[in-house]
């Protein structure tokens, strides 16, 4: 393609709204334009992108027997009224009315469409299992739209929806998914994980989801530095110690530590390391009050200073709960926010309480004196607080924290590492939750009815594009892996108007490059050399050859590898050769 026909789109200065490098890139190499918050337009350069990203995944799909099929992005509110979601969605749900009054939405996923087609389509147990794909559009009305295309409120996704009469088949389907989706992702050039994961809203019992890793990544995963071990960070398990608890040596004493709220302002105070503080957080948790079922119940929760409050752990725990206010810790414990410490007794009754692994390991320790203004140290669990025996204090003990650096893996092999992800591909085992809300069932081979099992398995299409280019660019612009490069090869011929031996050369390889099948940008523009090489830099094209008449008398051509800092001199007769020979080694 000649720049004189596929004209670049680039710009110098970088977008004031655009915060993550990925964003400030799509839009200074001419890969996307803003429309409104959340809406972009893809321009040539970023579509060529894009459309290389969904031909892995269409092909990779196609290999593994999966069927393409297209959805409706526009879905009848009626579906999702049968699984209850159009009420529990949410507002990021875009729903609309017809001119009929009638209640539809712009899909964020396609869950409820798959299933509806699933029961009238497939009418034989035969005919399972059967895994269904599309690359669609998806909506979603996000209340913050950020970071370019990462986080926006039109995306381009693959979802795909497996059917199944067994667990078992299931199972095999997912094990070939997350296969599949290891291919793709490695086709794609990305350094990324697997890792166990919260299924979320989308509910399922078993999920994976496949993180590329970068240092801007919204997520935090956890990983072994020996095994294959990683999980993200709300489902990374934190075992409980396996040291035993060592014997008390201090006594209690109250100190003083006026306006010191904060484990960060206690330990500086009082000059003590945070894993030597108790943190206590009092949460409510939210009763069931339909057809009688009990009242919300106040709770406390121990932690070692250091360690952060899981709130998915959590909520898998107690369900749903809110953290107290300051008004609810005064009526139940008489005290203000920031001097909590481990308390029996709510107005003679028995307090609620769960302690973290680590935490019930602590001796020794500051805590909160259930005053204002004081804290205790030199605090043990038994001995101060009138815990009434071990065994209490063990089956209150739980899992309800944030894995750290260096804690044990939960394999059992290495220590947990934390690295920072963007999630590209989620893969669930969603059951029946949809099929059975939906009635999607077929008569199995005894001749009963039978409920399908579904999975479900996701590509972000365009959160790729952007994941690329966090994980790898520099000061001088994107540096793109060789399956993802919207060009292969720029030709730069300098001063290509002043010499028409040059545009002979030119044209000539151009020629030979396109007949080999190399993808070929060549740059016919009429601007300075500096110029032309600062473009390919910040779109990232990787191999760039440049020609001009001096190097044409000498019989040579310089290459330029995109991460190469010095340029490389070759026969001019041999640059076909060369770039062929290193297509072909990527």
């Amino acid at each position: 393609m000649r720049t004189s026909q596929f004209p670049l789109n680039t710009v110098k200065e970088v977008p004031a709204d655009a915060v993550v490098i990925s964003h400030q890139l799509m839009i200074r190499a001419g890969l996307i334009r803003k429309l409104a918050a959340g809406l972009y337009t893809w321009l040539p350069l970023g579509l060529r992108v894009l459309r290389k990203v969904e031909a892995i995944v269409r092909e990779e799909m196609n290999k593994a027997g999966a069927l393409e099929v297209l959805m409706p992005a526009l879905q009848p509110a009626e579906l999702w009224q049968e699984t209850g979601r159009w009420e529990k969605y949410g507002p990021e749900l875009a729903r609309l009315k017809d001119r009929h009054d009638r209640d539809f939405c712009l899909g964020p996923t396609h869950e409820e469409i798959i299933t509806d087609l699933a029961r009238n389509e497939i009418k034989s147990y035969k005919q399972l299992p059967i895994n269904y794909y599309q690359i669609q559009t998806k909506f979603r009305d996000e209340i913050r739209p950020r970071f370019g295309v990462m986080r926006c409120r039109e995306f381009i996704m693959k979802d795909a929806y497996s059917f199944h009469l067994t667990q078992e088949s299931l199972q095999e389907t997912y094990d070939v998914m997350h296969q599949v989706y290891t291919t793709i992702f490695t086709r794609f050039g990305l350094k990324f994980r697997a890792v166990i994961a919260d299924s979320g809203s989308i509910g399922g019992a078993v999920s994976h989801e496949f993180h590329v890793l970068a240092d801007s990544g919204e997520d935090a995963i956890a990983f072994s530095d020996v095994s294959d071990y990683a999980a993200n960070l709300e489902k990374a398990e934190a075992l409980p110690p396996a040291i035993p608890v060592t014997a008390a040596n201090a006594s209690r004493e109250e100190v003083a530590t006026p306006g010191k709220k904060t484990i960060e302002e206690v330990s500086e105070f009082l000059q003590v390391p945070p894993e030597k503080i108790l943190k206590t957080l009092a949460v409510i948790r939210k009763g069931d009050t339909t057809a009688g079922g009990s009242q919300d119940q106040f709770m406390l929760l121990y932690l070692r200073g250091d360690h952060d409050l899981n709130e998915v752990k959590l909520t898998k725990l107690i369900g749903d709960y809110s953290f107290a206010s300051d008004e609810e810790i005064e009526t139940h414990l008489g005290c203000r926010s920031g001097y909590i410490g481990p308390s029996l007794t709510d107005s003679g009754k028995i307090i609620s309480w769960l302690a973290d692994h680590a935490a019930v390991n602590m001796v020794d320790f500051v805590c909160g004196a259930n005053k204002a203004g004081f804290h205790f140290q030199g605090c043990n669990w038994q001995k101060d607080f009138l815990f009434p025996n071990t065994d209490l204090l063990e089956k209150n003990a739980v899992d309800i924290r944030n894995v750290i650096n260096g804690d044990p893996s939960p394999d059992g092999n290495g220590n947990i590492q934390i690295a920072r992800g963007i999630e590209v591909g989620h893969i669930f085992q969603l059951g029946t939750k949809y099929s059975a809300s939906m009635k999607a069932g077929i008569i199995n081979e005894e001749g009963k009815h039978q409920t399908m099992i579904m999975g479900c398995y996701g590509i972000g299409i365009s959160r790729v594009v952007a994941s690329s280019i966090e994980q790898s660019h520099d000061d001088r612009g994107i540096i793109w892996p060789a399956s993802l490069a919207p060009f292969q090869v720029a030709i730069c011929p300098m001063n290509l108007h002043k010499s028409e031996r040059l545009k002979a050369a030119a044209e000539q390889l151009y020629q030979k490059l396109l007949q080999a099948g190399v993808e070929v940008l060549f740059d016919d523009r009429k601007v300075r050399a500096g110029f032309m090489f600062s473009d390919m830099e910040l779109i990232g094209i990787p191999h760039c050859i440049v020609i001009s008449d001096k190097g044409l008398e000498a019989g040579i051509a310089e290459y330029k590898a995109r991460t190469a800092e010095t340029n490389e001199e070759i026969p001019f007769n041999d640059v076909r050769a060369f770039l062929l020979d290193k297509l072909n080694s990527q």
